[in-house]
């Protein structure tokens, strides 16, 4: 018989699986005489072979019989021997064995071998074989849900075997895994502890969560911020900027606090600002300025900021304690913090007054203080009150990773002023859109006063109890709510004065929460009082309103302490007679201080002017969440850093820190960015990705500003130099190559020159400012400086950008103002006034916007350059011209390349021999090499401004189409030197037009400059 196959094999041997030792049931497969076989006994005996010519039968019998009397066994086991075999199986005959059936066996032998069969097969019945339930040995149509815990759904005969096995379950104790259940994970304290400890490297907002769940979150500036949100809302956004409302988180925003007196807080911060900066000493307006090193104006800026005074009790006292708020960009913190304490004279520090949470506890000291009893695990934790033996619940909030052993106040001795980091000790909420008004009213409601008949001595918030017993409080926190109520009728904020500045006490604003979002309009009905409305239109806010509790620490701190919790919100709500009633909590509502800062838009040029204004509101710590969630119930949308950056484009206002090329904060962001870039392109195969240097583009991810800046210097140097030599007389000629329709005035010109001369030798130090609105400048003296050029040309040699706003003025003046069409009249460019302009500012850059003519979407690093005669002739013979194209450049370093690849292949290979030789190991074949990239320029970058076919003018920051205006717009810096020498060279008709070209295209497109101030 032919033998078995592999899966008859498995199928016997599993079949056979449950048999006693002793006993092996003989197989039909087993037809060869030869093999052994297994009886009763368990003693092998061989089967006899067969001759084909023994002889008769009597001679077979009789060795059949001798076989039987040596081992009596053997019948019985060839009595078993009866096999099936049908489509596969076993049956009986001479093919199953080759034996014939005995005449006679011994019956005590027989009885004992089947008595070993029938146990074990006793045995294979009851016992499982598997780790299944009862309820899954069931065929799938007799199976039921309800099985494995209600033993009556299982048939008759196996619900024994099923009582018992949820018996022996239940008896059986669980050992618990040394990881922390679901539940024990997600207590408060664990939670708090571990989101903390997660926060030791990039710091959480408090609306973290929330982002989290819907926004592409970065790692940047040590915070965990929101890029963009995870749904399509480039276009909603933008929407929601221009008819509705567009909310961000702006609490990762630094607070540095400086108190002391009025006079010496400004005589310090006078050296790091410029002599035309507007003071806000009344507090009723936010201010902004540029801050720079000390006594550097105007290079060595150090970044932008805004600050509000705290408006003064008495007003005209400048002995008076002050306090002061700067605020600034986390990139920006350190480097002005340093410099604010070097001038402040403030090393000294002294122990915070913020306060500081508990130290993160070590995983042990963790798991002693969270384990939880067995009683507690896999049950529901159910509210108690224990009265006053309960345990408050411990809350971090704010900066949960502070360092106790770093100093977060500094004194001075010689001037008393304190700095303090209120980092993170306040929330920034900014709503951008004109809905703003209405989302604020609808969303928070002032402070109930409390009277004299109410139970006010259990209430956790004395400060209030204790400011409404004085009448002046009182009636000053209704003129608050007086003044807030008619904000709701205003349809935008770009309306009121710009940085205006209101105090106010409200309630909690959980409380009034909507049962639906929806989307709050203008009531005009709060506007029916016109004369109100008017004086608030123009004169702001009264300066008495701008007053809030928000300036005093330990009111913050009281109000952090003492807010009631969502789950105990909830529970009262739960317990109203009527479900969805209005909550009234009376004298236990938390009342919050706030403050209010209008932010006014879009401030600069002619069009679209007051476009993305808004609010601004601080609140204290650990009131994030309140406040988020009644603002997007009342159809807010929100943005992350994304949104931010379209909403600066759109204003038109460089954004922090990527546009302050002169700040150190932006050299080190455009570094990264450069560095995050070459990354990017390398990550790419060669032919996947554009070859730059064949496109022309010197600088595709990052601005030489140093370089361009420096060609210019001797571009023009050069063209001065050979005019002077060209000339007889050596008279100076003018900056323009080509005789222009500008003619030199005089006395236009001497005045630009002694306007650019009083510039630059304007003192540091302005004079008393008596004056306490923001409108009003501060006055200056003339002093005489002796070393004046020698200052000056020392820092000439310095990068900077120019923001005077009187030369920024003349400049968007000459460049023909106009963005979409040239201006009618153009201002002459002045030969005196340009010379007067460069030799103070040699190496200046000059923010510019820039319009496309056509179609065309600028980005980042796009060229900027200045348009040769040939494409102005063109523009005018036909307006649909799109505009040069630049040829492609060779690759001087593609032989180079190939030639490394090629000889790092055979240093390879010679390292490979030496080493199967036995050999020293060779040198690093890429050690000693430059490292070249296929499409990128190796090396020093020769002369930017000339490298292509058109004269490279500055770089594109910030780029795209713009929603706004219908076209691309692109926002960037040109060089000062060269913007000055293409206007003079160009006819009053075409002044202020450029090319654009990005850098990995060879198309130049035509755009209109304009510098708006």
């Amino acid at each position: 018989m032919a033998e078995m196959s592999n899966a008859k094999e498995r199928k016997h041997a599993k079949k056979m699986r449950n048999q006693p030792t002793n006993v092996t049931l003989s197989s039909g497969f087993v037809a060869d005489r030869g093999v052994k076989h297994y009886n009763g006994g368990g003693k092998p005996f061989q089967t006899p072979k067969q001759e084909p010519h023994s002889g008769t039968s009597q001679q077979r019998q009789t060795k059949m019989s001798y076989h039987s009397l040596h081992d009596p066994e053997v019948n019985e086991q060839s009595s078993s021997k009866i096999m099936f075999k049908k489509k596969g199986g076993w049956k009986a005959g001479s093919e199953g064995t080759s034996q014939e059936i005995p005449k006679y066996i011994t019956a005590s032998t027989f009885a004992q071998a089947r008595a070993a069969e029938i146990s074990a097969m006793l045995k294979a019945v009851t016992q499982k074989s598997s780790n299944s339930l009862v309820f899954q040995t069931l065929p799938r149509h007799m199976r039921r849900r309800a099985m494995s815990h209600n033993v009556k759904r299982l048939p008759r005969r196996l619900r024994e075997i099923a009582q018992k096995e949820a018996e022996k379950a239940v008896h059986q104790k669980k050992e618990h895994s040394k990881n922390k259940c679901h539940k024990a994970r997600r207590c408060h304290i664990n939670r708090m502890l571990e989101f903390n400890r997660r926060q030791k490297k990039n710091i959480w907002l408090e609306t973290h969560i929330w982002h989290a769940k819907r926004f592409h979150m970065v790692k940047m500036w040590g915070y965990c911020l929101g890029e963009r949100p995870t749904v399509k809302s480039h276009r909603a956004c933008y929407r929601a900027m221009t008819n509705h409302c567009l909310l961000q988180d702006l609490s990762y925003y630094c607070c540095l606090e400086l108190k002391g007196k009025e006079e010496e807080i400004l005589k310090a911060l006078s050296q790091m600002c410029s002599t035309d900066t507007v003071h806000c000493l009344s507090g009723k307006r936010q201010g902004s300025l540029m801050l720079y090193r000390a006594n550097r104006y105007p290079r060595e800026m150090l970044g932008p900021v805004t600050f509000i005074w705290k408006s003064e009790r008495s007003p005209g006292d400048a002995s008076e304690n002050r306090q002061l708020w700067i605020w600034l960009h986390p990139t920006l913190k350190q480097d002005i913090l340093e410099e604010i304490k070097a001038v402040c004279q403030c090393m000294e520090p002294i122990k915070s007054t913020v306060c500081i949470p508990d130290p993160l506890l070590t995983p042990s000291q963790e798991k002693n203080q969270t384990t939880l009893p067995d009683e507690k695990i896999g049950k529901k934790r159910k509210w108690k009150d224990d009265g006053e033996n309960s345990k408050p619940v411990k809350k971090l909030m704010g900066d949960g990773t502070r360092d106790l052993l770093q100093a977060y106040s500094w004194i001075s001795t010689a001037t008393g002023i304190i700095i303090s980091d209120l980092t993170m000790e306040m929330n920034r909420y900014r709503l951008i859109g004109p809905l703003s008004h209405s989302i604020l009213t609808e969303a928070l409601k002032a402070a109930s006063v409390h009277t004299g008949g109410e139970d006010t001595e259990k209430t956790p918030h004395h400060w209030w109890t204790e400011t409404c017993k004085n009448p002046d409080s009182i009636a000053l926190h209704h003129r608050q709510e007086a003044v807030f109520e008619l904000l709701g009728g205003i349809t935008s904020p770009a309306e009121i004065p710009a940085g205006t500045v209101l105090g106010l006490t409200v309630g909690d604003p959980r409380i009034n929460l909507p049962q639906k979002k929806s989307r709050a309009l203008p009531n005009p009905e709060k506007c029916q009082d016109n004369e109100k409305v008017r004086q608030l239109l123009l004169e702001g806010v009264p300066v008495e309103c701008t007053h809030s509790f928000i300036w005093d620490q330990a009111i913050c701190q009281s109000v952090t302490e003492n807010k009631i919790s969502d789950q105990d919100l909830n529970r009262m709500r739960s317990e109203l007679l009527v479900p969805g009633s209005q909550l009234v909590l009376g004298p236990q509502e938390s009342k919050i201080p706030i403050l209010l800062i209008q932010q006014p838009g879009k401030v600069t040029g002619e069009d679209r002017l007051g476009w993305g204004s808004g609010w601004d509101v601080l609140l204290p710590k650990g009131w994030g969440m309140a406040f988020w969630i009644p603002f997007i119930y009342r159809g807010a949308r929100v943005g992350g850093l994304k949104e931010a950056l379209v909403h600066s484009q759109y204003k038109r206002s460089p954004n922090i820190p990527g546009d302050f090329p002169d700040c150190p904060a932006g050299i080190l962001f455009a570094e990264e960015q450069a560095k995050f870039l070459l990354e990017k392109y390398k990550g790419r195969p060669p032919a996947k990705r554009p070859n730059y240097v064949k496109l022309g583009t010197l600088a595709p991810f990052c601005s030489p500003w140093e370089q361009l800046t420096r060609d210019w210097e001797s571009r023009v140097q050069t063209q001065e130099g050979s005019s002077v030599v060209s000339s007889p007389n050596g008279e100076e000629n003018d900056l323009r190559r080509d005789e222009g329709p500008c003619a030199p005035k005089p006395d236009k010109s001497l005045k630009l020159s002694d306007e650019i001369g009083s510039f630059i030798n304007e003192p540091r130090e302005p004079e008393e400012v008596t004056d306490t609105e923001c409108g009003d400048q501060a006055g200056c003296e003339q002093v005489p400086d002796h070393d004046a050029g020698e200052n000056r040309v020392a820092a000439a040699s310095r990068l900077c950008v120019l923001r005077s706003r009187s030369l920024l003025k003349q400049l968007s003046a000459w460049c023909g103002g106009g963005r979409r069409a040239p201006s009618r009249g153009h201002q002459e460019l002045p030969r005196e006034a340009c010379l007067s302009v460069l030799t103070h500012f040699p190496r200046a850059l000059v923010w510019v916007s820039l319009s496309l003519l056509q179609k065309g979407s600028p980005e980042p690093h796009t060229m900027i350059c200045v348009p040769a005669e040939e494409d102005l002739l063109q523009l005018r013979q036909n307006r649909q011209y799109c505009g040069p194209q630049e040829s492609k450049h060779s690759d001087p370093f593609k032989s180079r390349i190939l030639k490394q690849k090629e000889k790092k292949k055979m240093e390879k290979r010679q390292k490979q021999r030496n080493a199967a030789s036995g050999g020293l190991a060779g040198e690093d074949p890429t050690a000693g090499h430059e490292a070249l990239t296929l499409g990128l320029w190796s090396g020093p970058l020769p002369c930017v401004t000339t490298h292509c076919s058109r004269v490279l003018l500055g770089f594109v920051t910030q780029g795209d189409f713009s929603m706004a205006v219908g076209c691309g717009e692109a926002l960037g810096f040109v060089s000062l030197t060269g913007l000055l020498d293409m206007l003079s060279s160009q006819l009053a008709d075409a002044r202020g037009l450029v090319l654009l070209r990005p850098p990995a295209s060879l198309q130049y497109r035509f755009a209109r400059i304009a510098i708006e101030v």
